[in-house]
């Protein structure tokens, strides 16, 4: 009898554990909205693994307080539990990367045929900065536009008994969407223009890319590595060219294939 109820015991534990499973789901992304794929997702509570997929997306098996890890190299360790009401949303996981400082860039007269060498030296002093960093000029606080409405702060006022009338306008508009579309063109034509003012055009036709298509390469490296443009938003230009080398390879093989000249994300 003893060993009877010993066996309901277990056997209630082991439904009651399987049942209170559930399958988690969400997306990765780092700061930027950029999808991340092949980020490893860890339950620390049972050891399950699974990586996120080339749009991001992940789902695994997890109990309520399960503590769910996520780790990627170049990127910030994240981590988070499952909701133990039973009901977890799509999780929304952004990553920030690490920057890295990759030593200093020095100068010479000549290339020396090394792409990994010659990407220290193809930066363009930037006299404009030489100034000011020697003369300690103050640099701007952000960026003088205009914020676009979030919905948030736009519909808990609503809840506490007040309206933002121009911000509830903004997002029924679509005015707020158009201002984000807006700011994140922008910010990667100056951000693509950062590089191509800092770098002399031969640096990038002698590693066999069109001048006519150094903006579009430039871009490309964004979008496959993201660490690029953190870079770029750390002003450090010999991190910059050293993680848009990464990207080199596969390009310049597309640009063989490519027939009508357009030059797409590789899917992972």
């Amino acid at each position: 009898m003893t060993d009877w109820k010993k066996v309901s015991f277990l056997l209630v534990f082991l439904f009651n554990s399987f049942f209170a499973q559930q399958t988690v789901t969400g997306r990765i992304t780092d700061d930027d909205g950029v999808n991340l794929s092949a980020v490893l997702i860890i339950n620390m509570s049972t050891d399950q693994k699974t990586s996120s997929n080339a749009a991001g997306m992940f789902s695994i098996e997890a109990s309520p307080n399960d503590e769910l890890r996520f780790v990627m190299a170049d990127f910030y360790r994240v981590s988070t539990r499952v909701l133990t009401g039973g009901y977890n949303p799509q999780l929304l996981v952004t990553m920030t990367p690490i920057p890295r400082d990759v030593g200093e860039v020095k100068i010479v007269k000549k290339p020396t045929g090394d792409l990994e060498t010659d990407s220290r030296l193809a930066g363009k002093v930037d006299k404009g900065e030489i100034v000011e960093q020697a003369v300690g000029l103050p640099q701007p606080v952000g960026k003088m536009r205009e914020k676009p409405a979030e919905v948030k702060k736009v519909l808990l006022p609503i809840l506490l008994g007040s309206l933002d009338v121009q911000g509830a306008y903004d997002l029924i508009s679509g005015k707020a969407r158009r201002q984000k579309r807006q700011y994140r063109y922008d910010d990667l034509q100056e951000h693509i223009m950062w590089v191509r003012n800092r770098v002399d055009n031969e640096y990038f036709v002698n590693a066999g890319i069109p001048v006519e298509r150094i903006s579009e390469f430039i871009q490309y490296a964004f979008e496959v590595k993201p660490q690029v443009r953190t870079y770029v938003k750390a002003r450090n230009l010999s991190g910059t060219l050293l993680r848009m080398e990464e990207t080199m390879p596969v390009y310049l093989e597309r640009l063989k294939q490519s027939k009508n000249g357009s030059i797409s994300k590789p899917e992972e």
